[in-house]
């Protein structure tokens, strides 16, 4: 008879069954209704801040440019805006080898590499060992790669190699200057070493035939 505490018994005739209506608390149904909401709201607040990762695209990762790509494309915006900033502003189309020896020598202002002149007491010191007044400009070294660069950028922007302002003659003959001038203000020697070349293998000799029997008949 415990077990039956929680329940009701309803009769409607004498001869009726008996029917058990269950009598739970009447809050147990709003509860469990709250419970069931509130657990699919905070399902579907989680699943709207954290949605699921998107499939992996199948395209490739972009592929990073290289140091020498990089600096040659710096180089290009850095002489693209010098013709825009010049007075009155050229074009590229305009640009001719004179242009650009003037835009070598605008950098010489940017240069952190000591050249003495000649009325230095360092004139052709390698290493001085005090500082001196002398004026700072671009390495020969830092120049002839930076035309290398633009020369090379020049022709993948469509200019044509025979019209190309960064391997005219005045150019070429420009850097050599430095090159000397430089190296005999400091000292150091811009020669390039030359690369041994390895040793030729001798050629492979035939193998040797064995001695004919017959000769010693």
């Amino acid at each position: 008879m415990d077990s039956l505490q929680g329940f009701k018994t309803s009769d409607s005739s004498p001869s009726s069954a008996t029917i058990l209506n269950p009598c739970f608390p009447a809050d147990l149904s709003i509860a469990t209704a709250s419970t069931t909401v509130n657990t699919t709201i905070a399902m579907t607040s989680n699943t709207k801040a954290n949605p699921l990762p998107a499939a992996a695209s199948s395209s490739p990762p972009p592929s990073t440019l290289s140091r020498y790509e990089n600096q040659k494309r710096r180089d290009w915006n850095t002489f693209g805006q010098y013709l825009r900033n010049h007075r009155p502003p050229l074009s590229l189309s305009r640009c001719s080898g004179a242009h650009v020896l003037e835009f070598l020598r605008y950098l010489d202002q940017f240069g952190k590499t000591k050249v003495h002149t000649q009325l230095c007491p360092f004139f052709g010191h390698p290493n001085p060992p005090a500082p001196c007044p002398c004026p700072l400009r671009q390495a020969w070294g830092s120049l002839d790669a930076l035309i290398g660069r633009l020369r090379a950028a020049y022709e993948e922007h469509g200019g044509k190699p025979e019209a190309n302002p960064f391997g005219a003659r005045a150019i070429r003959l420009y850097l050599r200057e430095v090159r000397d001038s430089q190296a005999k203000a400091r000292g150091i020697s811009y020669e390039k070493k030359k690369r041994k070349r390895p040793p030729k293998a001798p050629p492979p000799q035939p193998p040797s035939l064995p001695p004919d029997p017959n000769q010693n008949q």
